[in-house]
């Protein structure tokens, strides 16, 4: 198959999950909804934009290699918020301050730190975009991008590349340009434990390697982003040790 090749790494991340309460947790790995805000945000598209949005989630499969485990930080949040009334709608964080009452939440919000992953993008039957159309958009985005919150820069480039013909493994088994100095460098700083992690969508033999595959079912299919709901998907997850 053909498919679209790019890494995310920056010094924090945050990959949403479930939220209870006053905690905001994180998951490992960037799930399907953080892709597809990813993806969408470089194409342009708003939030607001449902039928685009579905167009989007509906067009593409995605497979995420995790090269660097990374750390787990915790941060802790105190926010002033005004009350909720009927009728009352604030657009901006100044227009929530003006209030002459506000309330204090407290909360924690959960960061991974320094990780390092490989996405593939491949195309459904039917796709409304190209591979060439998301990689383009991937190089000029339209609105800027960021590791799950606005918080979390990119540190390097996307560096989006289309591999052609090769398997999933492949993919994401793709080179980059060194992160350091040199490859040798990267091995040393970046390799993490030495233990790569694939996840992927699809058939639990698409990725054709050793191993023990692992079966999950994480609620990260965005089902409209305006409202902020979403479904289940089946994940599957390989881990094995890499050398070279």
């Amino acid at each position: 198959m053909d498919y679209l090749v790019f890494r995310l790494y920056g010094p924090l991340a945050s990959w949403g999950q479930a939220a209870v309460g006053g905690d905001r947790p994180t998951g490992i790995y960037p799930g399907r909804s953080a892709i597809i805000g990813l993806l969408a945000a470089a194409l342009g598209i708003r939030r607001s934009e449902e039928e685009r949005q579905t167009w989007l989630n509906s067009s593409v499969t995605i497979a995420v290699k995790q090269l660097m485990p990374s750390s787990l930080l915790r941060d802790y949040h105190t926010t002033q918020v005004p009350s909720t009334r009927r009728n009352v709608r604030h657009l901006t964080r100044k227009s929530e301050l003006a209030e002459d009452k506000l309330n204090t939440i407290l909360s924690s919000r959960d960061y991974r730190c320094d990780g390092l992953w490989v996405v593939a993008i491949s195309l459904t039957s039917d796709s409304k975009y190209s591979l060439e159309e998301l990689q383009q958009a991937l190089l000029k985005p339209k609105f800027t991008l960021y590791l799950g919150r606005k918080s979390c820069p990119l540190a390097l480039p996307l560096s989006p590349q289309i591999e052609s013909g090769v398997s999933l493994k492949e993919a994401l088994d793709t080179e980059f340009s060194p992160l350091t100095r040199s490859v040798k460098e990267d091995d040393l700083w970046l390799s993490g434990n030495g233990i790569a992690t694939y996840f992927w969508e699809g058939s639990r033999d698409d990725l054709a390697a050793g191993g023990t595959v692992m079966t999950t079912q994480p609620w990260d299919n965005p089902l409209s982003r305006s409202r902020w709901q979403f479904n289940q998907r089946t994940v599957h997850q390989l881990s094995m040790r890499e050398g070279r």
